[in-house]
């Protein structure tokens, strides 16, 4: 199965339209999957405080309803964005902050990403859940029994099939946070495909996750990290998810069918890289072998080392000089 790569703009359009398309376009020319947005219209109090990675890349003043006001698109530019990926091959996804947007997505999206904040918030997950459609869920800030209460809790109002998202909500998260091996722990828990959704800096842990088994990678991205707003310092740059969809697709394939046994390509190597017993003497006609005249050296496709002790006792049909490979 292919690894499912989720491009994340989230909000680094910055509320610019035309900065979201060319974010489209990054993203599609990078290979990912799917480019997701974020919406939000009533999801935020004016009482809110910016959290503090927010209040050092936007600054102190104003609260987080403010800035999220700056930096969302309407449901009108959406649609435009969602006809603009399907007319360049991408797939369009948005995650969903509030009853509004999700009324709104559900004609937009074939499935949800539920973000971790969102991991206990009751009246959100049934309205997900009753859309019946799957849930990819991030886990970032909650423990086992608040991941199993989300997921009885879509189940049953209709959810049939859900991923969970290795998360850690910190923005970028430093890498001894970042608890890769905790998709094994997820997996095993609720038997469901994992992935992890990645706030670290660069783009070594979603490989290292494929590695791990991940099926789906969420990482964000922006098309300048010097770029004024709250989460471009924690994405990469059009180049660097270029290079992570090469790597994942290349992890891939080197992860094999999970059988040991040779293949195809090293058969061709098979007898220059094992050794053939040969004399490691002039040896005559009717001299025993033994090992102070054979040897395991390479030379070819002769008797392989492995069947040294049937060699071993038997005599010669013929002379050997040194190096020939022995002959039964």
């Amino acid at each position: 199965m292919n690894t499912l790569i989720i491009a994340e703009a989230g909000v680094n359009h910055n509320g610019n339209f035309e900065i979201a398309k060319k974010m489209i376009d990054v993203a599609k020319d990078a290979g990912v999957d799917i480019i997701k947005f974020q919406t939000s219209i009533t999801s935020t109090s004016k009482f809110s405080e910016k959290a503090n990675y927010q209040k050092r890349e936007t600054g102190e003043n104003g609260s987080q309803l403010d800035m999220i006001k700056r930096l969302r698109l309407s449901f009108e530019q959406h649609c435009e964005l969602k006809q603009y990926c399907d007319s360049i091959g991408i797939r369009y996804l948005s995650t969903p902050f509030d009853f509004e947007s999700i009324a709104f997505l559900d004609d937009l999206c074939p499935f949800w990403k539920v973000p971790s904040g969102e991991i206990i918030n009751v009246p959100y997950l049934e309205r997900i859940g009753k859309t019946q459609k799957p849930v990819i869920m991030s886990t970032g800030m909650a423990t086992i029994e608040e991941i199993k209460n989300a997921i009885d809790l879509l189940t049953c109002n209709g959810t049939p099939e859900i991923r969970l998202l290795q998360c850690t909500t910190q923005y970028p998260t430093a890498y001894e946070d970042v608890n890769l091996k905790a998709m094994t722990e997820l997996k095993e828990i609720f038997q469901c495909e994992v992935g992890i959704s990645d706030h670290s800096l660069g783009i070594e842990v979603p490989i290292a996750a494929v590695a791990l088994g991940a099926t789906v990678i969420e990482k964000h991205f922006t098309l300048d990290r010097s770029m004024e707003g709250p989460d471009h310092k924690a994405s990469i740059e059009p180049t660097e998810l270029k290079q992570m969809v090469r790597s994942v697709r290349n992890i891939e394939k080197a992860l094999g069918s999970g059988r040991k046994r040779p293949c195809e390509s090293e058969l061709e190597n098979l007898f220059i890289s094992r050794k053939s017993i040969v004399a490691s003497r002039d040896i005559c006609a009717g001299e025993v072998f033994s090992e102070e005249n054979i040897v395991p050296r390479h030379a070819g496709k002769g008797i392989p080392p492995s069947k040294w002790r049937e060699v071993i006792g038997q005599r010669a049909k013929r002379n050997f000089i040194e190096d020939e490979m022995i002959e039964l």
